[in-house]
């Protein structure tokens, strides 16, 4: 149960973080049990970073960042370890292994899972593709399966670990529109019927818009922007404004072009 001094699921709470430039700034957020965040910006504002935070692969210069209602800003390895039973993460890649079939993709996931028999693991495993509308690629190998498919895949994986929150990072780059318009529609069914708690890094807008409650902008490494989707078009920050007129921009031409 949360705790009155982290009443948030995940929360960031004025977050540094340096490479060989600044990337996170002074940067506040928090996304509550069952609520979709989406942050949003151009590359190399800090989107991706702020996900390796959340799973503890990076400690902020300064801050606190908040997972799972615990601090994880100090945490051990082998305390976040716990952590990321909770909190998992759907890579751009889809980080699948070449060498075994969907179906064994999933799996491995289950192995480890010593309340389960094999029935029961390839039950679960045949319940995931059901779930992500994959049962026909079962015995295929990620090398047969196109880029969206990939992703799909990688998110019934990620579910086999029964997490209460998810992060994609960037899920319907480089796929075509009928399937980025499937993958968003995945992404809000799993939170409709799981009451998922998740996070997505994204350009795109019309998947923030379908998914998401809240969002964040990031601009120069500090966010301008953070509050409801809904309010998004209110923002009176010149390079939010600019940045949805361009998107506007976008749509109009593609509606043009049919």
């Amino acid at each position: 149960m949360p705790e009155d001094e982290y009443p948030h699921y995940v929360e960031f709470r004025h977050v540094y973080k340096t490479f060989d430039r600044p990337v996170l700034k002074d940067v506040n957020f928090f996304v509550d049990a069952g609520q979709t965040l989406a942050i949003i910006g151009r590359s190399g504002v800090g989107k991706s970073v702020s996900l390796g935070h959340i799973m503890g692969f990076m400690k902020p210069d300064k801050g606190q960042v908040i997972v799972a209602y615990q601090d994880i800003t100090q945490m051990s390895e082998q305390e976040l370890r716990r952590i990321r039973k909770k909190v998992t993460m759907v890579f751009q890649s889809g980080a699948l292994f070449d060498s075994l079939t969907v179906g064994e993709n999933i799996l491995f996931s289950l192995e480890l899972r010593e309340d389960y028999n094999e029935q029961n693991k390839e039950d679960v495993v045949n319940g995931l593709l059901e779930m992500v509308d994959l049962a026909h690629v079962k015995d295929l190998f990620p090398a047969d399966l196109s880029t969206g498919y990939k992703r799909a895949v990688a998110i019934a994986r990620a579910l086999a670990a029964q997490p209460e929150c998810i992060l994609y990072d960037e899920p319907t780059t480089m796929v075509d529109p009928i399937m980025s318009d499937d993958l968003s529609n995945l992404m809000l069914r799993l939170k409709r019927q799981l009451a998922l708690t998740s996070i997505v890094v994204t350009h795109d807008l019309d998947l923030m818009r379908k998914v998401a409650d809240t969002v964040m902008f990031l601009y120069k490494n500090e966010a301008i922007y953070f509050g409801p989707v809904n309010e998004l078009d209110k923002c009176q920050h010149p390079h939010v404004k600019q940045f949805l007129a361009m998107d506007r921009v976008e749509i109009s031409g593609k509606i043009e072009e049919e």
